[in-house]
């Protein structure tokens, strides 16, 4: 059955995650008749507000904001679609001693709270704050830029790459050797060489992890914690916050913003399968049978769903297969969310004060994240995991009734594949949410007796529910064999696929993931440029 609403377009965008909002609202801007297609009730993917309890509501999966880029907000017009940031100033990490580290936006503040365990490392800490900004202000360009392509031959291209390496070198050996550095080496060997006490360099290492199976000591994670610290909003760098409305807000305002522009946003419209003629994509197929034709796909799916499942094994090269298989997804994170009768107080500082407007980690020490990383690497979800708490209410009211309150719970280690098999996590699923309560109530003893409703999303909740293959919630690890030009695969990295007139848009693709919103706008770039649609 053909469709008989607008026929052809000249692009479908399947999945309404934020990168596929914004990869057709950029499309839609360039004069392009675009139709966006998405299995669940609502828009936002994983970027997503849910009222699970009444009066509740949850940023179910992402949480935070700050990767999203600038030059995305001015072109959407986002904030009169409704996007606003409310700042996130502040990290607590209590100690089993009651002791307690606390890193504001006030510098004196900072400094009195580490000098506490190290002053050696309190006067350190601006220098090294210093430092992190600047390589993030150099390797920021390198994010809103396709991937530069070392085998390409095209002249523009080896030029881009020759001015590239003579923008390096004009940095110095200094910065070259910290860039060297930071790809290679772990997290807390990279901190180690800044600061000498771990009750600063455990909750600092964790930027290292979040959403990799990767422990604190392996290599390559102190690129990912220069990733996570790249954040900006209105201009201030390293920058986190809480989107008024909860996450699903931004993907709401993206999509408003794409619908004033023309885009056709379709939900509770499962895309089955791709329409391909001659090897090449010319649609899709919906569950219900329709067939929608178009001038190019763009999948927002990760490497996994557009290729083994939207595209299929039969319309495949085998070596491509092979290598899509190879694309290690890996999902190692849980998430916790909890409607609360009133505030919870913490053992280590009991008052109701600002502390408790920014996040909570749970990292007490090394040892303690290793020990939650041998779970995982055994196949068992972490005993006593490393946590990132929020209480979004405190910051924006409107995501809970009156006086109640909204937990946010952010758990590594969960692994995809438990030792008795991933299909075994919702016999697993409530073992999990006990032992996120039980370890958090360590710190916040009357944390139970508040508790009105609890969320537990495993790994495969997340697949199940989100369509994140293994709960990877980056759509593929942001290791250092898949960034950059090797993400998702060799030669692939600027959006199209081989398969012809398809292209992708979501965090499988460079620069990886989180709220970013560039592989979407790259995209359509991209494909502008190439005269695809």
């Amino acid at each position: 059955m053909s469709d008989l609403r607008g026929g052809r377009y000249d692009a479908i965008v399947v999945g309404a995650g934020h990168n596929g909002l914004v990869c057709a609202a950029y499309l839609a801007k360039a004069g392009r008749k675009v139709l966006v297609l998405e299995r669940r009730h609502q828009v936002g993917g994983a970027t997503t507000t849910e009222e699970i309890h009444p009066g509740f509501k949850f940023s179910c999966c992402s949480y935070v904001v700050s990767l999203l880029r600038p030059w995305i907000i001015r072109d959407l017009e986002l904030p009169r679609h409704g996007y606003e940031v409310l700042p996130l100033e502040a990290t607590l990490t209590p100690f089993p001693d009651g002791r307690y580290l606390l890193r504001d936006s006030d510098p004196e503040r900072t400094r009195r709270s580490i000098a506490q365990f190290s002053p050696r490392d309190a006067e350190v800490y601006k220098r090294f704050g210093q430092q992190m900004a600047e390589l993030g202000r150099l390797i920021k360009p390198l994010i809103d830029q396709p991937a530069p392509d070392p085998l390409s031959r095209d002249p523009r291209e080896l030029l881009r790459i020759a001015r590239l390496g003579k923008q390096i070198r004009g940095e110095g050996d200094a910065w070259l050797f910290a860039n060297v550095k930071m790809m290679t080496m772990s997290a807390v060997d990279f901190l180690s060489e800044w600061f000498e006490c771990e009750q600063l360099i455990a909750p600092m290492a964790i930027s290292g992890i979040i959403g990799t199976f990767l422990g604190i000591r392996s290599p390559g994670t102190a690129y990912v914690l220069l990733h996570h610290y790249m954040g900006e909003i209105d201009g201030s760098f390293r920058a986190w916050g809480l989107p008024k409305g909860g996450t699903g807000a931004i993907a709401q305002a993206i999509a408003s913003s794409a619908r004033a522009l023309g885009v056709e946003i379709r939900t509770e419209a499962p895309v089955a399968h791709l329409l391909m003629q001659n090897g090449r994509a010319a649609g899709v197929v919906l569950a219900n049978g329709d067939e929608i034709r178009a001038r190019a796909v763009i999948s927002g799916l990760d490497p996994h769903r557009t290729f083994l499942h939207l595209v299929g094994e039969e319309h495949l090269d085998p070596e491509i297969a092979q290598q899509v298989r190879r694309f290690k997804m890996r999902g190692s994170s849980g998430k916790v969310n909890l409607a609360l009768d009133a505030l919870p107080e913490l053992t280590c500082r009991p008052d109701y004060g600002p502390h408790l407007q920014g996040g909570i980690t749970i990292a007490p020490s090394i040892d303690y994240l290793e020990r939650a990383y041998d779970d995982a690497k055994y196949g068992a979800f972490s005993r006593q995991p490393f946590m990132d708490v929020l209480i979004p209410s405190l910051t924006d009211p409107t995501v809970a009734p009156p006086g109640k309150h909204v937990m946010s719970i952010f758990v590594q280690y969960a692994p995809y594949h438990l030792k008795e098999g991933a299909a075994d996590w919702p016999n697993q699923r409530e073992a999990f949410g006990d032992a996120v309560i039980d370890t958090l109530s360590e710190y916040m003893p009357n944390l139970k007796s508040l508790i009105l409703h609890r969320q537990v999303l495993t790994p495969w909740d997340l697949e199940q529910i989100y369509g994140l293959t293994e709960g990877n919630i980056f759509h593929g690890e942001l290791s250092l064999e898949q960034l950059a030009f090797l993400r998702p695969m060799a030669g692939w990295s600027r959006y199209r696929t081989p398969v012809r007139n398809l292209w992708m848009c979501a965090s499988g693709t460079h620069p990886g993931g989180g709220i970013m919103g560039v592989p979407g706008a790259l995209c359509a770039q991209a494909m502008l440029g190439k005269r695809a649609v």
